[in-house]
């Protein structure tokens, strides 16, 4: 068949570790052999961004904001281990955080649902979708080893010149010190996304902080939606038939655990991050959840929400077997796909990402799948593939499905 043209690039983000090896196999026999794959490419990879001082990572966002689409591979967040592994400069920071940061957008997590796995908790009737504010908390937190008889203190410094100081704590011993912050404008574009990203799906939306002992940071947000809510979307809610829900975090827990799922539940950034993965695993797999952030000015970057996969590379590297779920990481790129074929008006680009979507639940239905998903999978028959048989298999279901 003739291949699908692109006329906008994507923004290519490659990563690391068995996540990379990954993203080359799906472009070659997935991608590539049915599009005329046209990407702008920024490598991510730990190591080039130690080479680059992490500008790479900045470039990338900004390319972004350029070309509105751009599709990311799972990158490291080093720790110290890291820093020795690849004798890095410096403990680099998160580059979803710094990119997060630049486009100031929401990420938005869905798990992938296959109906021959049936997720953990059995009143799960529909997806629950996850909302992740995107933007400060302790991604962009500043902190401190703080020796005994240190003094903290929280100062403000006003335009005027006047500072404003709180005591955070006296150490009597050694300890550790961490500042957040958020900025209005931030919170508010995550609302707004919130809010408008239930009015297109037709779904509850739930927010959940901790206001009752935050009572000014997690408060602002809580007031924020409160406010935009009661003036901008309340009466569309309404005409649509959907509602906005307002509970502390604890209590959003339990009722999500009890709840048949179909809403948007917006989280702060790092319970989003921890929520997430939550429902991941409850669903079936951290493998299979899909993730894109949204920016206010409407540019897009899809992800896998899971890690690098570091325990199955190393296997890899020894010339092992490994048998590592793609499926996220395939329905990154297809979501990107999409989205550029929508807003260039390539139809046949769109419908690419859709078959190759349905290739991939195929492939799962028909019993072939990764090892994660086999111990999960109620089918009779299962055949547990490698990380290449997996890709192949969901090929033959491509070609099958392209060609019908």
């Amino acid at each position: 068949m003739k291949k699908i043209p692109m006329t906008t690039p994507l923004v290519e983000m490659d990563g690391d570790e068995m996540t990379r090896i990954l993203w080359k196999l799906i472009k070659d026999e997935l991608i590539t052999p049915f599009v005329e794959l046209k990407t702008e490419y920024y490598d991510l990879g730990l190591e080039h961004r130690n080479e680059t001082d992490d500008r790479v990572t900045v470039e990338s966002a900004e390319a972004t904001k350029k070309y509105g689409v751009a599709v990311k591979c799972a990158t490291i967040t080093p720790n110290a281990d890291r820093m020795t592994e690849y004798n890095l400069k410096e403990m680099w920071k998160s580059p979803n955080g710094t990119i997060r940061a630049i486009l100031d957008g929401t990420v938005f997590r869905k798990p992938i649902v296959v109906d021959c796995i049936p997720p953990y908790i059995p009143t799960w009737k529909k997806p629950i979708t996850i909302a992740r504010h995107a933007y400060g908390d302790v991604y962009k937190a500043s902190e401190m080893r703080v020796k005994k008889g240190s003094k903290a203190e929280l100062i403000v410094t006003a335009p005027d010149g006047i500072e404003t100081r709180k005591l955070i704590h006296d150490f009597s011993g050694d300890g550790v010190i961490q500042g957040m912050h958020n900025t209005d404008r931030s919170i508010e574009s995550f609302a707004r996304a919130c809010f408008e990203f239930a009015l297109d799906t037709g779904e509850d939306l739930w927010f959940a902080s901790k206001d009752t002992i935050s009572k000014t940071y997690d408060h602002r947000f809580k007031d924020i939606f409160a406010e935009l809510y009661e003036k901008e979307y309340k009466s569309r809610f309404e005409e649509k038939g959907i509602t906005y829900f307002y509970t502390l975090i604890d209590d959003a827990v339990a009722r999500v655990v009890r709840s048949e799922g179909g809403f948007i539940w917006a989280c702060k950034n790092y319970d989003g991050d921890v929520m997430s993965d939550m429902l991941a695993t409850a669903f079936g797999s951290l493998a299979m959840m899909t993730s894109v952030l949204v920016s206010p000015e409407g540019a897009y970057e899809y992800e896998a929400a899971h890690g690098t996969v570091q325990r199955h590379y190393y296997k890899h590297l020894r010339g092992e077997r490994t048998s590592s779920n793609s499926v996220a990481t395939i329905f990154a790129w297809t979501g990107a796909l999409r989205k550029r074929g929508e807003l260039d008006n390539i139809p046949a680009l769109v419908t690419f990402a859709d078959k190759l979507e349905q290739a991939c639940i195929n492939t799962i239905r028909q019993g072939r799948m990764t090892g994660d998903l086999a111990s999960l999978c109620t089918l009779e028959t299962k055949n547990i593939l490698s990380s290449e048989e997996f890709i192949s298999a969901v090929r033959e279901n491509l070609e099958i499905l392209l060609n019908a």
